[in-house]
């Protein structure tokens, strides 16, 4: 189709870049879920990605969040692990999202992406966690049961963690993400698309 082949407006490129400055600001503001496990906080980052992913498509969206993690990479405390990790659960979230909204754009369309994104990012999240972020910061698998036990006393060993603390703190993160976007959509809508009709 040659509306997918075209070459992005520079409108778009300005809103995808103004959309990256937010997301990166929105980075550096994180809460903490579970006090007891303090290398999960949340921020909204990705809110501004989901939007952009909504309102422009989900490469655009990918792009954004490309742009977001590398403006990460500036103030980074994790030497890029974090943003990597972020970067790939960003994903995980956004193109299904992206696209399952393009082929469907209504409400149900958008919720049904969210779902199916917020499944693909916690899927993504558990094994980012397990493969990437607990070996590239040496947490063994007895601090992860340390941690995890003051939230779930269940916790038994490093798999139990990520499916119990690491599913339910991405299930948490993503739902919130969704209903914001949901709420806010909308209303940006218009200026999303540059006062034109998508």
């Amino acid at each position: 189709m040659t509306k997918t082949k075209r070459k992005m407006t520079t409108r778009e490129l300005t809103t995808m870049a103004i959309l990256s400055a937010i997301a990166a600001i929105l980075f550096m503001i994180e809460i903490p879920v579970f006090p007891a496990v303090p290398f999960y906080k949340l921020d909204f980052s990705n809110l501004p990605v989901l939007l952009g992913a909504f309102a422009l498509g989900p490469v655009q969206g990918v792009l954004i969040l490309l742009l977001k993690s590398l403006l990460g990479l500036l103030h980074t405390t994790s030497g890029g692990v974090g943003e990597l990790a972020d970067f790939i659960v960003g994903c995980a979230m956004v193109i299904p999202a992206g696209l399952i909204y393009r082929k469907n754009k209504s409400r149900k369309g958008a919720v049904i992406g969210m779902l199916v994104g917020t499944v693909c990012a916690i899927i993504a999240a558990i094994l980012a966690n397990y493969y990437i972020m607990f070996p590239a910061f040496g947490i063994t698998e007895e601090a992860l049961v340390g941690f995890g036990q003051k939230v779930f006393p269940f916790v038994s060993d490093t798999w139990s963690f990520v499916f119990t603390v690491t599913a339910s703190f991405n299930l948490i993160k993503w739902v919130l993400i969704s209903i914001l976007t949901g709420l806010i959509y909308k209303p940006l809508s218009p200026i999303l698309h540059g006062m034109h009709k998508a």
